[in-house]
């Protein structure tokens, strides 16, 4: 490629000039290319190990002017052929032009200029995301292509020098990072390493520190397990690993691509050896831990943080921390956990103005709410840039929203009021959801406690106090959004919360209200565009809609069912991705019950895409990567339970249901209310601290245990008896008391005391800690849910092919590459999500399309066809896609495969045989495709036609008999088109003589690689002569009869006089007989024409057929062309005139391969595909590593 001209002052230092002219030198690196010795070999190691080589490539071309020892570095290359093209490029247009300059100093200035200005061409057509990369940069880009293969799609995003342990040896090396790929490459005096693997083929992914090993990162995959150290920053390079496996986790759940992140902020200067992608996941993991650390929507992006102090009016202190600034929001957190956070909506915020600074409060910026609170920042370091950024994002933010409508205040028990303006009168009632429904403004709880009388007692006397207590925070704190969140707080949650303030907290510390209050009237559009509608997901939600807190009075009638499933259908329409999942009807119906239902539905939508990601998709992925991480967090905590429970079998019963529920389906709804308090406040880690507080409580008893019933039994019971003795409401029976024993009732365990036992033995538990658990657990879980996947395709398909199981692995593997590749190189013209269907069984969920499958085909078939290939691969995709959509899926693709390797001689030319009719020919192929269904179709038309004539003379009385008849007859073709039809060799067409030839052209490249070609070639020659003349024979038939029936037609049949065939024939059918012997002898009498002028007739069949179609056994399919002479076609007949009336039926083609021993032998031996599997799979790595090399990777290969 151009570069821009840099100065070189010492040409042949490593370099070795292989052309020159006056003004140009064309260079190659020593110790690439043939030949080197032993400083070859020392140059190409110190390229590697000093990465010299991403630098330097193994071409250059130098610009030189007279006797000047300065040379101009102005164009390089990857090979030989690339850098042939600049020069000669040079000699074609700057050599005669710069003869005529007379100044060395002009020279130099001219091709500068012009080298310059076509770089500035090219750069133009460059996207953005790689002109923002370093220089540096581009070129290891490049260099990594060329080393591994790799398309343009696939791009860089670092690269690290490290070490790889092949074996006990340290392998020094560059270790290249790609979104798809991890990829090492080491050449060591003469000795080359080459590794290339997948993302989603990794397994595990782990820092750790051994003896062996020192401070290592281990990747393990399907196959194998790799170890790289000696990284200068270890840390940085496992969290960027971390990242792009997480990608490819989310690639095969979503199967979507990665896709750039295009808003981000362009930097101020472009970073030495870091891309745009780098940036742009660097930018992503902090704008996740930004939204996770303040409940924030996935929109919201991360503008920039800086270290400050808040003035604490509740402390009458400074808090130091750190000010986050993004789009929508102004966010604190202190240095000190859980001291002080805040969050700021720019929708509140009235003033941002600079304050007078002092030595006490240096740079302050003062920032004043709607609702008359004031926040005190001070410390910042750049305080104009930041209070200028804050008002950019004002200007951006609309003046009017819900909440400025509706200000924070103090709420009702029943919640925040409803944000949806339903119309009045006779409107509202025609819709689904208006602000006239009960539950559109209060929750369920409060509308079926109004008849109860009111609470007296120490309870109620408890739960006034608990409200009072929130009255005096939210008076020094604040109320709302903007509310100083602190350990106080946290006091306070873990105390309970008040039942007339539970919905209101909820959203407050869900993050929802903040959903909520920038989309007014989102949910109600929401539920009318989703109610009606029929769907996979309704159809669950209805049969869910009873079994949904059936004890509760709140379910026992339509008010409390209907907007239960306003709110699940509302949300499966708002995400289809995840639909409707067993387990959100609990959920869902607990929020009804404290909240409106829009409050419900977002507080729905918090849980389901931030708090528990991914527990309520098709398979409960987040839910079982949480059980993972439980497994690990007992092992660590209760090492000695863990052992045991293992051989038991009952942790990962236990768990699923307690994460999915959040307790709500195992424990008294009174009980479980209170750890989902803590849950919207604390995040899982709580729901991790209860759950192992449970199982340390009954350690000894489980211990005991010696099976898993008894396990289950003994947390059943211990969970059913964990009490809520300060609730006020009305009791309400648990299901679950049921596993109780009635011999001797078990002891009451009282909620508050599990709580507070939860935090002092595991409170030490982290957020970031769990985080990375996730991340370990999700890699399992995903490949084990993918390899319970292929098991289940590969049982399906058992029945269905004769392949094995190892086999049928094999073949998955290798056609799911296949999907994946177009899912993150985007190849094919529709993209992977539109091929992927979740809904569809496993075996029919992964579809590739045209191109992909030739590739296979190519690979994988044991029919060979030479250069045409490619063209029988796409008659049998044709084949194989029923439904026309340009895609073929996994089991259409075993069954094509399959009948080629497995069937018997039959089934093989059967395939082959309708792999050469009209419907899968292109039309360039066969032009006669419509004369040839015409043909076809004919003798039906005729009938059908005959039938109406007949028909036609019927009363109106008869046709209404017919009517009721016809509707008979089509419910029995309906169940007959259910049934699968079983196609026999009757059941197809018969070929035309254009299709003929096709075959031919096939059968004569499918021997090419075979022992025994030329008896073959003899084979296929006599049995296409044969059939040539079956073929005429059949046409002399069909004439013969049809200018009889053109003769029977005009007359009446009375007086019509019978033809003098029947007078010499007799009575009966003899006549027709006769005819068919007589059609025969005069097609075998026209189809044997002289043979090159010698007395060939005298030859037998065989003899005579060797030479009719070619006249050597060795032609190939080139040969038959439009000048081929075919013979039996009346005379000497040229193939590209078609006759349309010629045609034979597969029973004839059958009959004559028979005839010929080579033919049946080739059609029923058995084919190898584990043999062609093998080859394929390294051939994934070979086309990479050799797709784009050059004579360098030959020497090199060679030493």
């Amino acid at each position: 490629m151009w570069i821009t001209p840099e100065e070189v002052l010492i040409a042949n230092a490593l370099w070795v000039s292989e052309r020159a002219n006056p003004f140009f030198i064309l260079q190659r690196r020593k110790g690439h290319g043939k030949g080197g010795g032993i400083t070859g070999l020392l140059v190409g190691t110190m390229d590697v190990v000093l990465d010299s080589s991403a630098r330097a490539a193994p071409y250059r071309i130098l610009l030189q002017t007279g006797d000047s020892q300065v040379y101009w570095s102005i164009a390089c290359g990857g090979s030989r052929m690339e850098i042939t093209t600049h020069w000669e490029w040079l000699e074609a247009n700057l050599l005669q032009t710069l003869s005529i300059f007379e100044n060395d100093d002009d020279i130099s200035t001219f091709v500068k200029g012009k080298i310059s200005g076509i770089i500035a061409e090219e750069n133009k057509s460059k996207q953005a995301q790689e002109e923002e990369d370093s220089g540096k940069f581009r070129e290891a880009e490049l260099k990594m292509r060329k080393l591994f293969g790799m398309p343009e799609e696939e791009k860089l995003v670092n690269y690290y020098s490290c070490s790889f342990w092949k074996g006990r040896v340290p392998r020094q090396g560059w270790l290249y990072l790609t979104v798809n790929h991890i990829c090492f490459y080491s050449f060591l005096l003469g000795k080359e390493v080459t590794l290339i693997s997948q993302w989603t083929d990794v397994t595990r992914l782990e820092k750790n520190a051994t003896l062996l090993f020192p401070e290592s990162v281990r990747v393990c995959t399907r196959d194998t397990e790799h170890f790289f150290s000696m990284f200068l920053n270890i840390n940085d390079t496992f969290k960027l690993m971390e990242q792009l496996a997480n990608i490819a986790m989310r690639q095969i759940l979503d199967n979507e691509g990665f896709a750039a992140d295009l808003s981000l902020p362009k930097p101020r200067k472009t970073l030495k050896n870091v891309s745009a992608l780098k940036r742009d996941l660097d930018a992503r993991a902090k704008n996740e831990r930004y939204r996770t650390l303040f409940r924030l929507t996935q929109e919201e992006r991360l503008d920039g943080h800086t270290d400050c102090t808040l003035w604490a009016p509740f402390a009458k202190m400074h808090v130091t921390g750190q000010l986050f600034i993004s789009n929508n929001y102004i966010c604190f957190a202190s240095r000190e956990e859980d001291l002080c956070n805040l969050i700021i909506p720019l929708r509140e915020v009235s003033v941002v103005e600079k304050a007078d600074s002092s030595s006490v409060l240096p740079c302050p910026v003062s920032i004043s709410t709607k609702n008359k609170m004031n926040f005190l920042f001070a410390n910042l370091k750049d305080r104009d840039f930041l209070v200028q950024r804050i008002s950019d994002f004002l200007q951006r933010t609309p003046d009017r929203m819900w909440s400025d409508a509706n200000p924070p205040g103090p709420l009702s028990c029943s919640g925040l009021p409803s944000s949806s303006p339903g119309p009045a009168g006779s409107t509202q009632a025609q819709r689904h959801y208006h602000p006239g429904l009960p539950t559109a403004s209060q929750g369920l709880l409060h509308i079926y406690q109004r008849d109860d009388p009111e609470g007296q007692g120490p309870k109620a006397a408890k739960e006034k106090m608990k409200e009072e207590s929130w009255n005096i925070h939210f008076f020094e704190f604040g109320r709302g959004v903007c509310m100083y969140r602190t350990s106080k707080t946290r006091e306070l949650v873990l105390n309970g919360l008040p039942e007339c303030l539970r919905g209101e907290l909820w959203l407050l510390f869900s993050g929802a209200q903040n959903e909520m209050a920038t989309q007014p009237g989102y949910y109600g559009d929401l539920v009318e565009q989703a109610m009606g509608r029929c769907s996979l997901a309704t159809e669950e939600i209805e049969r869910d809609l009873h079994r949904s807190m059936p004890e509760h009075r709140a379910f026992q009638n339509e008010m409390g069912i209907a907007a239960l499933r306003r709110v699940l259908t509302a949300y499966a329409h708002r995400n289809p991705g995840i639909g409707y999942c067993q387990a959100m009807n609990i959920v869902a119906s607990v929020l009804l019950l404290y909240c409106t239902e829009e409050e419900a539905f977002w507080l729905l939508v918090a849980l389901c895409e931030r708090m528990l990601p991914d527990y309520y998709n098709t398979r409960v992925v987040g839910a079982l990567v949480d059980q993972g991480v439980f497994e690990e967090l007992t092992r660590a905590c209760l090492p000695l339970l863990y052992e045991h429970m293992q051989e038991l079998g009952v942790i990962s019963s236990i768990s699923l249901s307690w994460f999915l529920t959040l307790f709500l389906s195992v424990m008294p709804f009174d009980s479980a209310v209170l750890l989902v308090d803590c849950f919207f406040f604390e995040g899982i880690k709580v729901i991790f601290q209860v759950a192992l507080a449970v199982l340390h409580d009954n350690m000894d008893a489980l211990l005991a245990c010696n099976d898993e019933g008894e396990a289950m039994t003994i947390l059943g019971r211990y969970l059913d008896n964990v009490v809520n003795k300060q609730t006020v409401s009305s009791p309400i029976p648990h299901l679950h008391a049921l596993l109780t024993s009635g011999d001797e009732p078990p002891p009451e365990i009282d909620v508050f005391n599990l709580i507070k036992s939860s935090y002092e033995k595991f409170g030490s538990l982290r957020s970031d800690v769990i985080e990375q658990m996730r991340f370990k657990q999700r890699l399992k879980v995903i490949q084990s849910l993918e390899d319970t996947a292929k098991r289940s395709v590969v049982r399906a398909m058992m029945t269905e092919s004769a392949f094995s199981i190892d086999e049928l692995e094999e073949l998955y593997c290798l056609f799911k590459a296949k999907h994946v590749m177009s899912c993150y190189w985007g190849l094919g013209g529709s993209t992977a999500a539109d091929r992927h269907d979740p809904s569809l069984p496993y075996l029919e969920q992964y579809r590739i399309d045209l191109g992909q499958f030739c590739q296979l085909f190519g690979a994988l078939a044991p029919w060979r066809c030479g250069v045409h290939t490619p063209i029988l691969a796409a008659r049998l995709f044709r084949l194989l896609d029923r439904n026309k959509d340009g895609l073929v899926n996994f089991k259409e693709f075993v069954t094509g495969l399959s009948g080629m390797y497995h069937g018997d001689m039959t089934e093989k030319l059967k395939l082959l045989y309708k792999l050469h009719l009209s419907p899968v020919l292109c039309p360039e192929e066969a032009e006669s495709a419509l004369e040839a269904t015409q043909f076809f179709t004919d003798d039906r038309s005729s009938e059908e036609d005959l039938k109406d004539a007949a028909d036609g003379g019927g009363d109106n009385e008869e046709k209404k008999e017919d009517k009721v008849k016809d509707y008979k007859y089509y419910l029995r073709m309906w169940a007959k088109e259910k049934e699968p039809e079983e196609e026999t060799i009757k059941d197809l067409p018969r070929m035309s003589q254009e299709h003929f030839i096709e075959l031919c052209k096939t059968l004569y490249n499918m021997f090419s690689e075979e022992g025994r070609e030329q008896e073959l070639y003899h084979s296929i020659a006599t049995v296409a002569s044969l059939l040539l003349r079956i073929g005429e024979v059949a046409k002399k038939f069909t004439n013969h009869t049809t200018k009889n029936a053109q003769t029977l037609a005009p007359s009446p049949p009375p007086a019509a006089a019978p033809p003098e065939g029947e007078e010499s024939c007799g009575e009966g059918s003899s006549g027709q007989s006769q005819d068919v012997c007589k059609a025969l002898a005069d097609a075998q009498l026209d189809s044997l024409p002289p043979l090159q002028g010698s007395d060939e007739d005298g030859r037998d069949d065989t003899s005579v057929s060797s030479y009719s179609v070619v006249s050597t056994g060795s032609l190939q399919c080139d040969d038959i062309t439009d000048d081929t002479v075919l013979i039996g076609c009346r005379g000497q007949r040229r193939g590209s005139v078609v006759d349309s009336d010629w045609s034979i039926t597969f029973e004839q083609m059958l009959a004559s391969v028979l005839t010929e021993p080579p033919l049946v032998d080739y059609f029923e031996k058995k084919g190898d595909i584990q043999t062609k599997m093998a080859a394929c799979k390294a051939q994934r790595n070979v086309e990479r590593q050799t797709s784009s090399s050059s004579d360098h990777e030959l020497a090199q290969n060679s030493v």
